[in-house]
């Protein structure tokens, strides 16, 4: 039985990923992670999708590692993607992750390693792995040390805490806030927005705001400059041209 299920929606330009082990509260073993990341290896090699969308099925998004399966030697990673198949090494294809109930744990990590957040209002986010004597290394410290203020990633990551989703909408984590059952309909929404754009285009931008911080600014530029020329010499940046000057929508080849 699979314990991630797909399903094309927005026209078949977006894949709506699920993960489906309600019982476990969608936590992560093994099983996901391999599921997950063949599944994101799909998402990539299908040009037709340009954008993905990740839920959780029954009350929340994901509790995130299955400690009872961890402790039966059962590792909630996959090779060099790491946690969730997609902590460490994402899609090339932007994500919007969409939660509803809580994404704590391993399940918030998972949501920081999407591009885009959508979380309904009452959904509890948190990273409490210092109750238990471990630590966020699934991406969360990492990516929240980059991502907010440091005094407000501190108080996450050392108190456990949950963290109401107003204020990480306010410091910048979250993109939308939904009310709560709507988390899924918002992230649509949002994903309607990134559907009309241009797939080349996405990719590229998503690998440079990836990577922008490391490179700093001068190699940025040259790290840049091949990204930016394989865009704006495709077919599609003729057509984006071409539709602008003849007032019609563009037509996407992906190539």
């Amino acid at each position: 039985m699979s314990v991630v299920l797909t399903e094309k929606v927005l026209d078949d330009r977006a894949l709506l990923i699920t993960l489906n082990r309600p019982d476990a509260r969608n936590a992560v073993n093994g099983q996901v992670a391999r599921e997950m990341a063949a599944i994101l290896d799909e998402l990539d090699a299908d040009p037709s999708l340009v954008v993905g969308i990740i839920r959780g099925e029954g009350r929340g998004f994901s509790a995130g590692m299955d400690l009872k399966a961890f402790l039966e030697g059962d590792v909630p990673m996959f090779e060099d993607r790491g946690f969730g198949g997609f902590a460490q090494r994402g899609p090339k294809t932007p994500l919007i992750a969409a939660i509803e109930g809580f994404a704590v744990a391993g399940g918030l990590e998972m949501a920081l390693a999407c591009d885009l957040i959508v979380a309904a209002s009452d959904a509890k986010l948190g990273l409490p792995e210092v109750k238990r004597s471990l630590i966020a290394a699934g991406g969360g410290l990492l990516r929240l040390a980059q991502r907010i203020p440091y005094h407000v990633a501190a108080e996450i990551a050392l108190t456990g805490d949950h963290v109401p989703v107003e204020r990480l909408y306010q410091v910048g984590l979250v993109n939308r806030v939904a009310e709560p059952g709507r988390a899924l309909e918002v992230a649509l929404e949002l994903a309607g927005q990134l559907v009309d754009n241009a797939p080349l285009a996405l990719e590229g931008s998503k690998y440079v705001l990836e990577n922008a911080a490391d490179w700093g600014m001068q190699e940025g530029w040259k790290q840049q400059d091949p990204v930016m020329l394989r865009v704006n010499q495709s077919e599609d940046a003729r057509e984006g041209a071409t539709a602008f000057a003849e007032r019609r929508a563009p037509v996407w080849r992906g190539r």
